[in-house]
């Protein structure tokens, strides 16, 4: 098999930088080839899985959320998708957490040696592609609130340090919001739609969301206060929602159509880049991905 590693340098605290010469050293204990592609801009990382389909049987995404973004986004339409793996090297890593990777470098590359591969579902939106979540409302404004210089300084915890900033905030707005499986008109202050389990570093706000079942997890603050907060962290992984009385919904579906007012930013994986409205599909089993330890 030969394997592709592409390194965003700049990643996270840019940890991987000094490493990836010792990882990429242990890759060669175990695949045929080992190439080592280093981005410099936004946008290099795609246009490297592109050039190498069909030439690569593996590619090796080296880096944070971000970049595991832009990679899948290349690579989930390609008519023949290389295995993926994730080397996590940023911030929270919240998909390669979610399929077990450990959070030391060091140790997962030698869970990728092992080669253990499963298909996962990748989301939908218009022509992007996402494996954790899709976002609206306060999801995205405590993402657009986050200060450079806390994560920097404080990894994954300034992502609740903006939650804390953010909650008073929160501004309704108006929401149409229509699936296979429930419906909703009215008020919310956050729309999140899960893939995977980890938001943030932690389980706690997208509970145990399957990448495997072919569902999106659908969940719906209708209030901001204390009250949905609770309901929503508590919320058991098999338990639906869908009480009209209820600030909270909960709900899984095979694809969403949502419309608001005003316009509202779509937080993708913590990329910025489109705005609702927007529908969100789920691709069963879309890519074969190298695991951990789940």
């Amino acid at each position: 098999m030969k394997a592709a590693v592409i390194l965003n340098p700049n990643a996270g605290n840019k940890k991987l930088v000094n490493e990836i010469d010792f990882i990429c050293d242990r890759l060669n204990t175990a695949f045929e080839t080992v190439t080592l592609y280093k981005t410099e801009q936004p946008g290099d990382g795609a246009d490297l899985v592109r050039k190498l389909e069909g030439k690569a049987d593996v590619i090796i995404g080296a880096g944070g959320d971000g970049t595991i973004y832009e990679l899948i986004n290349a690579l989930a339409p390609l008519q023949q998708r290389p295995v993926f793996a994730i080397l996590p090297g940023g911030t929270c890593n919240d998909f390669s957490r979610a399929i077990g990777m450990n959070q030391n470098p060091l140790k997962a590359v030698e869970q990728i040696i092992e080669k253990q591969t499963e298909a996962v579902d990748v989301g939908k939106h218009g022509e992007d592609y996402f494996l954790n979540f899709w976002g609206i409302g306060l999801v995205a404004d405590v993402s657009e609130n986050i200060l450079e210089e806390n994560k920097e300084k404080f990894g994954k915890l300034s992502y609740y340090m903006s939650v804390g900033r953010t909650l008073n905030q929160a501004e309704p707005f108006q929401l149409k919001m229509t699936s296979e499986t429930a419906s909703y008109e009215g008020e919310a202050v956050m729309v999140l739609i899960g893939n995977g389990p980890f938001l943030g570093g932690t389980r706690a706000m997208l509970g145990n969301s399957s990448f495997q079942d072919g569902l999106l997890d659908v969940f719906v603050i209708k209030e901001m206060g204390i009250e949905p907060v609770m309901a929503w962290l508590q919320t058991s992984p098999d338990e639906e929602q869908l009480n009209p009385e209820s600030n909270l919904m909960h709900f899984r579906a095979k694809e969403v159509h949502i419309e608001t007012t005003p316009e509202k930013t779509v937080d993708c994986d913590g990329e910025k880049e489109t705005t609702t409205p927007s529908t969100i599909t789920v691709l069963h089993n879309h890519i074969n991905m190298i695991v951990g330890n789940r």
